[in-house]
């Protein structure tokens, strides 16, 4: 019988420590799915642990907190029904920090939310592959 897949999203992938998010932010890639931008920062080895994952969601964009906790909590639910497509992939992930920021102006339904996260971790998974690891996928 396969492995049962956990959906949980504990603490310890929460990214809360100060140095790594400078880190994230000074030396990580990024690239933008509106309304969604993915910033993310390589892992020293490929794993199938799931990376520290930060959502934001701007204050200049939505004054309301109630606004602004709702999206993030829209974003943390769509990471967390599909985080499985780096944990599960081939080899594993090469993503060791990752910040889900919401660029949009207005608020958008889950279902949109979900599929751009969806094709920003497919990206992820290739962006994040060393070269030589895809060479040998070929």
């Amino acid at each position: 019988m396969p492995e049962e897949r956990s959906y949980s999203f504990s603490k310890e992938e929460h990214l809360c420590r100060k140095k790594l998010i400078d880190e994230l932010f000074a030396q990580g890639s990024s690239f933008g799915l509106y309304p969604l931008r993915l910033v993310w920062r390589p892992a020293e080895t490929h794993a199938a642990t799931p990376p520290q994952v930060l959502v934001s969601v701007s204050k200049r964009s939505f004054k309301r907190a109630v606004d602004r906790n709702y999206l993030k909590r829209l974003m943390r639910e769509a990471y967390r029904l599909n985080k499985h497509r780096l944990t599960e992939a081939a080899g594993g992930h090469g993503v060791g920090l990752l910040a889900i920021i919401y660029t949009g102006k207005e608020k958008k339904p889950f279902a949109l939310v979900e599929k751009k996260l969806i094709s920003g971790l497919e990206r992820l998974l290739t962006d994040a592959t060393p070269h030589g690891a895809q060479a040998s996928a070929v």
